[in-house]
Protein backbone atom coordinates (compact mmCIF):
# COMPACT_ATOMS: atom_id res chain seq x y z
CA UNK A 1 0.00 0.00 0.00
CA UNK A 2 2.98 2.26 1.30
CA UNK A 3 4.39 1.62 -2.85
CA UNK A 4 1.33 2.72 -4.09
CA UNK A 5 0.62 6.09 -2.40
CA UNK A 6 4.38 7.14 -2.94
CA UNK A 7 3.78 6.19 -6.83
CA UNK A 8 0.50 8.38 -7.23
CA UNK A 9 1.89 11.20 -5.08
CA UNK A 10 4.98 11.06 -7.52
CA UNK A 11 2.42 11.38 -10.30
CA UNK A 12 0.99 14.53 -9.12
CA UNK A 13 2.96 17.39 -10.06
CA UNK A 14 0.92 20.41 -9.62
CA UNK A 15 -2.36 22.70 -10.85
CA UNK A 16 -3.55 22.39 -13.94
CA UNK A 17 -3.71 25.00 -16.80
CA UNK A 18 -7.12 24.65 -16.15
CA UNK A 19 -7.48 25.23 -12.86
CA UNK A 20 -5.22 28.11 -12.98
CA UNK A 21 -7.61 29.63 -15.26
CA UNK A 22 -10.67 29.28 -13.19
CA UNK A 23 -8.67 30.81 -10.06
CA UNK A 24 -7.73 33.94 -12.46
CA UNK A 25 -11.41 34.45 -13.70
CA UNK A 26 -12.99 34.47 -10.40
CA UNK A 27 -10.42 36.98 -9.03
CA UNK A 28 -11.10 39.14 -11.96
CA UNK A 29 -14.54 39.17 -11.16
CA UNK A 30 -14.10 39.78 -7.38
CA UNK A 31 -12.16 42.91 -8.80
CA UNK A 32 -14.71 44.08 -11.27
CA UNK A 33 -17.07 44.02 -8.74
CA UNK A 34 -14.68 45.60 -5.80
CA UNK A 35 -13.18 48.29 -7.80
CA UNK A 36 -16.36 50.28 -8.85
CA UNK A 37 -17.43 50.27 -5.22
CA UNK A 38 -14.27 51.39 -4.07
CA UNK A 39 -14.00 54.29 -6.47
CA UNK A 40 -17.36 55.54 -4.59
CA UNK A 41 -16.98 54.93 -1.05
CA UNK A 42 -13.65 57.66 -1.86
CA UNK A 43 -15.57 59.71 -3.63
CA UNK A 44 -18.77 59.86 -0.89
CA UNK A 45 -15.80 60.47 1.86
CA UNK A 46 -14.68 63.54 -0.13
CA UNK A 47 -17.89 64.71 -0.18
CA UNK A 48 -18.60 64.00 3.43
CA UNK A 49 -14.94 66.07 4.58
CA UNK A 50 -16.30 69.25 2.34
CA UNK A 51 -19.92 68.89 4.38
CA UNK A 52 -17.65 68.38 7.59
CA UNK A 53 -15.57 71.89 6.68
CA UNK A 54 -19.18 73.65 6.38
CA UNK A 55 -20.58 72.50 9.73
CA UNK A 56 -17.23 73.10 11.51
CA UNK A 57 -17.31 76.51 10.14
CA UNK A 58 -20.57 76.93 11.45
CA UNK A 59 -19.99 75.45 14.60
CA UNK A 60 -16.95 77.77 15.11
CA UNK A 61 -19.68 81.04 14.09
CA UNK A 62 -21.67 79.97 16.70
CA UNK A 63 -18.71 80.52 19.22
CA UNK A 64 -17.87 83.78 17.71
CA UNK A 65 -21.40 85.09 17.55
CA UNK A 66 -21.73 84.23 21.31
CA UNK A 67 -18.98 86.00 22.83
CA UNK A 68 -19.18 88.15 19.92
CA UNK A 69 -23.27 89.37 20.14
CA UNK A 70 -23.56 92.77 18.09
CA UNK A 71 -21.79 90.95 15.19
CA UNK A 72 -24.01 89.69 12.10
CA UNK A 73 -21.83 88.52 9.87
CA UNK A 74 -17.67 86.59 9.74
CA UNK A 75 -15.64 84.72 6.82
CA UNK A 76 -14.13 81.28 7.37
CA UNK A 77 -10.58 83.06 6.69
CA UNK A 78 -11.94 85.38 9.63
CA UNK A 79 -12.39 82.40 11.79
CA UNK A 80 -9.31 81.15 11.09
CA UNK A 81 -7.03 84.19 11.05
CA UNK A 82 -8.45 85.38 14.63
CA UNK A 83 -10.98 87.84 15.12
CA UNK A 84 -10.67 90.97 17.20
CA UNK A 85 -12.55 90.56 20.59
CA UNK A 86 -13.92 93.36 22.33
CA UNK A 87 -11.00 93.22 25.24
CA UNK A 88 -8.54 94.36 22.47
CA UNK A 89 -7.62 90.29 21.97
CA UNK A 90 -7.82 88.16 18.74
CA UNK A 91 -9.18 84.85 19.37
CA UNK A 92 -8.99 81.94 16.61
CA UNK A 93 -12.11 79.63 16.54
CA UNK A 94 -11.24 77.47 13.34
CA UNK A 95 -7.48 75.91 13.44
CA UNK A 96 -7.92 74.88 9.75
CA UNK A 97 -10.54 76.00 7.31
CA UNK A 98 -10.14 72.59 5.34
CA UNK A 99 -11.37 72.95 1.49
CA UNK A 100 -13.41 76.33 2.03
CA UNK A 101 -12.53 79.51 0.63
CA UNK A 102 -11.89 82.19 2.80
CA UNK A 103 -14.68 84.10 1.70
CA UNK A 104 -16.76 81.65 2.77
CA UNK A 105 -19.52 84.15 4.38
CA UNK A 106 -21.61 82.90 7.79
CA UNK A 107 -24.61 85.37 8.60
CA UNK A 108 -26.20 85.62 12.11
CA UNK A 109 -29.80 84.55 11.72
CA UNK A 110 -32.71 83.76 13.71
CA UNK A 111 -33.86 80.00 13.73
CA UNK A 112 -29.81 79.39 12.76
CA UNK A 113 -26.89 80.77 11.77
CA UNK A 114 -26.45 80.25 7.19
CA UNK A 115 -23.13 79.57 5.36
CA UNK A 116 -22.99 80.27 1.71
CA UNK A 117 -19.91 80.30 -0.54
CA UNK A 118 -17.27 77.71 -1.92
CA UNK A 119 -14.92 74.80 -1.33
CA UNK A 120 -12.64 73.13 -3.05
CA UNK A 121 -11.54 69.66 -2.80
CA UNK A 122 -10.17 67.40 -5.16
CA UNK A 123 -10.65 69.51 -8.37
CA UNK A 124 -13.81 70.00 -7.97
CA UNK A 125 -15.74 72.93 -6.63
CA UNK A 126 -18.68 72.62 -3.90
CA UNK A 127 -20.70 76.02 -3.91
CA UNK A 128 -23.41 77.02 -1.70
CA UNK A 129 -25.30 79.69 -3.59
CA UNK A 130 -27.82 79.89 -1.49
CA UNK A 131 -27.72 80.33 2.28
CA UNK A 132 -27.92 76.97 4.17
CA UNK A 133 -28.45 76.08 7.83
CA UNK A 134 -26.33 73.13 9.68
CA UNK A 135 -29.60 71.22 9.73
CA UNK A 136 -30.03 71.75 6.19
CA UNK A 137 -26.11 70.51 5.83
CA UNK A 138 -26.42 67.85 8.31
CA UNK A 139 -30.44 66.59 5.40
CA UNK A 140 -27.85 65.90 2.55
CA UNK A 141 -26.27 62.87 2.18
CA UNK A 142 -22.53 62.44 0.89
CA UNK A 143 -23.58 61.28 -2.07
CA UNK A 144 -25.81 64.70 -2.61
CA UNK A 145 -23.41 66.72 -1.53
CA UNK A 146 -21.82 66.91 -4.96
CA UNK A 147 -19.03 69.34 -6.53
CA UNK A 148 -22.02 71.33 -8.23
CA UNK A 149 -24.04 74.08 -6.90
CA UNK A 150 -25.74 73.01 -3.32
CA UNK A 151 -29.24 74.07 -2.94
CA UNK A 152 -31.41 73.31 0.20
Amino acid sequence: MKKFMQKKLKNEKGMTLIELLAVIVILAIIAAIAIPAIGTIIENSRNGAVKADYQNALSAANLYFTENPGETTVTAGGLLDGVALTAGTTASYLDDIGSLAPAVEILKVTGGNTISGSATASGKTYTISSAMTNAELSDKTNAEFTGTTITP
